[in-house]
């Protein structure tokens, strides 16, 4: 299945989020929620955790200027993966 994340992870419930996560399933962190992929973050360190994918939308991180910023552990994506994310993933939830 495929997450997307798009609101600040301080205003979503990243528990709640990763309960119905699973073993193979992949998120996608866009617009304000690339902020929960900022290495040393209290989130990015609960994600890692997860039996997850994480992904971060390059043109958000631009916009925010956090390239810089964007864990190693987290894979910088373009729209056109997040196309294939979708094409991958029958299913999907936004948060």
């Amino acid at each position: 299945m495929l997450f997307t994340l798009s609101t600040s992870p301080w205003h979503a419930d990243i528990a709640g989020m990763l309960r119905l996560m699973g073993e193979g399933d992949d998120l996608l962190l866009m617009a304000d929620g690339v902020l929960a992929a900022v290495e040393h973050s209290h989130f990015v360190e609960i994600l890692r955790a997860a039996p997850i994918s994480i992904h971060v939308l390059n043109e958000d991180a631009q916009a925010r200027g956090l390239c810089a910023q964007i864990s190693s552990d987290v894979i910088v994506v373009s729209y056109t993966d997040f196309v294939r994310l979708t094409v991958k993933h029958a299913a999907q939830i936004s948060w």
